[in-house]
């Protein structure tokens, strides 16, 4: 890979410090899988990351892959139909998404997986049906759910390369570790006799955390230790602390390489077939960000710290256009006074709270996706009626029957690594994050909405909870919405609330990261803003405009489409089968070529 290469740049020779075939900018699920897929293509392949870290905002997230037709449904006896997932599709990004990268999508995504499990014994996803698709009553759309998640593995498989991953930024206490399936029988605790095992089976972790010396790690962290091992193990080069500054475009303004920062010296790297943008969005640019979403005044994003929009505005410079820049992956969130945020998922979903605005009245299904949540916000708050925040209001019963906030409602438990005990902590009230009142009165005055409409509100939602239905934003209709509700209900949405007193919690517009970038194709090639391609350049991951549109179809639709169109870059910068047969037959692999089949 060392050595001078020459290149044509705007008409000129220039000099290159290194040549390789594919160079790939970013170290998350998108970036590692093109990666392995161009190694396996026989090409010579590099990958740079900007932080002293790998694992991007893919090492910070719960690790789910939304992939229909995954070879781990298969295994199952369940194979989605590809046309209707199209339709589910088409159907959810409602036109803003071109029928061909839907297709691209729907068909790459099952392959790359398949070309994954085949590449690395590292590598191995399982599926746990029952987590349904965002939207499963839209045609195409699944009750069993197609996210696809990788066991848990003990960090001291890494060796020396444990210290470079990227870690969540809020830790968990050692030991304590969830898989998807443990979480949702986690948060039934005090309903089920599976949730009080799930405690126990936390209590084992930790004992075997410090007796033992596991580090075991779930979700995210899993996903890229694994594809970091699959990496090591074909010695695909990583370099860490590597920013890339800039691209390097020929005389036909194609990329034909980067320059990139290593030891505070810039490297101009030749990149023969192509350079993969990976390099995430602008979640952490707050300029940026209020330019583009100007109802974002702080910083809430749960992506990865050093997501500061680099690769987009490479592309810019060499004349991509965007899309999108105004959408992020919306996620309500509570921020606690240290600046932590943390997820609103399980909690409103919870039966007996509802969610007002700053004129005390619901504005949507509490227990909507996510991103619909946070589309509800924004409108609301442009409305010129206070949406950001809002807040979440229960009683007591629910306060000691679920877990909200990531109390656990047990009695207090001393030296517990989470909050226990039946009264609220007294730091969250001094926070002003969480308010106490033992009347509707008290708690409109302490959140500052309409007395009358917060109670109008209350008797409301306890009308429709005691009659089942939530008539007024269909609350529990949807199988998703009762995922995490309490199944000891006829509705798992809805209870009444009873006596006070009541808590309110300080909901925030929280994001997982931006999801506009640059336009890209099917084949995750760069567009400019006439429709032609940029040759020599791709993006993929949130460094492109998300081919979900506006949308999340199910858990895991950020890193399945990132890892795919990954896979989708090099089979097409590849440009034939021809380099994958002879390095199949070199290894002895059944993989006949990127996209191929045993």
């Amino acid at each position: 890979m060392s050595g001078t290469a020459k290149s044509g740049n705007t008409g000129e020779s220039t000099e290159f410090d290194h040549a390789v075939d594919v160079l790939i900018v970013g170290s998350g699920g998108g970036g590692l899988t093109a990666a392995l897929a161009a190694e396996a293509s026989g090409l010579s392949v590099l990958v740079v990351e900007k932080a002293a870290y790998y694992g991007g905002s893919t090492a910070l997230s719960g690790g789910g892959i939304w992939v229909p037709g995954a070879p781990a449904q298969k295994r199952d006896g369940y194979t989605p139909d590809p046309d209707g997932v199209v339709e589910y599709l088409r159907a959810i990004t409602e036109g803003l998404v071109g029928d061909a990268r839907l297709r691209a999508y729907v068909a790459k995504a099952p392959r790359m997986m398949e070309f994954l499990e085949q590449r690395s014994p590292w590598l191995r996803f399982v599926w746990k049906p029952g987590y349904a698709d965002y939207y499963p009553e839209l045609p195409g759309g699944s009750a069993q759910g197609s996210t696809i998640n990788v066991p848990p593995i003990d960090l001291r498989m890494l060796g020396d390369e444990e210290q470079n991953l990227l870690r969540p930024l809020a830790l968990a206490p050692k030991g304590i570790w969830l898989g998807p399936k443990d979480l949702r029988l986690f948060y039934q605790v005090r309903q089920s006799w599976r949730g009080k095992a799930v405690l126990v089976k936390l209590v084992w972790r930790m004992f075997r955390a410090r007796v033992f010396g596991d580090r075991i790690a779930a979700i995210g962290q899993s996903l890229v230790a694994r594809l970091r091992l699959a990496l090591r193990e074909r010695d695909i080069p990583l370099w860490l602390n590597a920013p890339m500054t800039s691209l390097i475009t020929g005389a036909e303004g194609g990329v034909v390489g980067a320059v990139v920062e290593r030891d505070g010296q810039p490297s101009r790297i030749r990149a023969e077939r192509g350079v993969i943008l990976a390099t995430g969005g602008f979640d952490h640019d707050m300029a940026w960000r209020k330019e583009h979403q100007p109802v974002v005044d702080q910083d809430w994003s749960f992506g990865n710290p050093q997501a500061m929009g680099d690769g987009i505005r490479a592309g810019q410079q060499v004349g991509a256009a965007t899309d999108l820049m105004d959408e992020a992956w919306w996620f309500p969130a509570i921020q606690w006074p240290d600046g932590r945020l943390q997820f609103m998922l399980n909690e409103r979903m919870m039966p007996a709270q509802f969610i007002v605005n700053g004129a005390g009245e619901r504005y949507i299904n509490e227990a909507a996706p996510y991103m619909d949540f946070g589309h509800a916000m924004i409108e609301g708050q442009r409305s010129g009626t206070t949406h950001i925040p809002s807040w979440l209001i229960t009683d007591v019963r629910s306060w000691r029957r679920y877990v909200v906030a990531g109390h656990l409602p047990l009695p207090k438990i001393p030296f517990a690594p989470v909050p226990t005990g039946r009264k609220i902590p007294q730091a969250w009230l001094d926070s002003g994050v969480v308010v106490a009142a033992n009347s509707w009165t008290e708690l409109a005055a302490k959140i500052g909405v309409p007395e009358d409409r917060l109670r109008a509100t209350a008797k409301r939602f306890d009308e429709l909870a005691r009659n089942g239905h939530d008539d007024d934003f269909q609350r529990g209709d949807s199988v998703y919405d009762n995922y995490y509700g309490d199944p000891t209900l006829p509705n798992p949405n809805l209870y009444p609330l009873g006596k006070p007193p009541y808590y309110a919690f300080r909901i925030i517009l929280g994001d997982l990261g931006t999801s506009g970038g640059l336009r890209t194709d099917e084949h995750a090639r760069v567009l400019r803003s006439d429709g032609t391609v940029i040759p020599g350049l791709y993006a993929v991951g949130n460094t492109s405009a998300a081919v979900m549109g506006r949308s999340y179809a199910g858990a895991g639709a950020t890193i399945g489409p990132a890892m795919t169109f990954g896979y989708a870059a090099v089979e097409h910068l590849a440009g034939s089968a021809t380099a994958a047969h002879t390095e199949t037959a070199r290894d002895n692999s059944t993989f006949d070529s990127i996209g191929g089949s045993k």
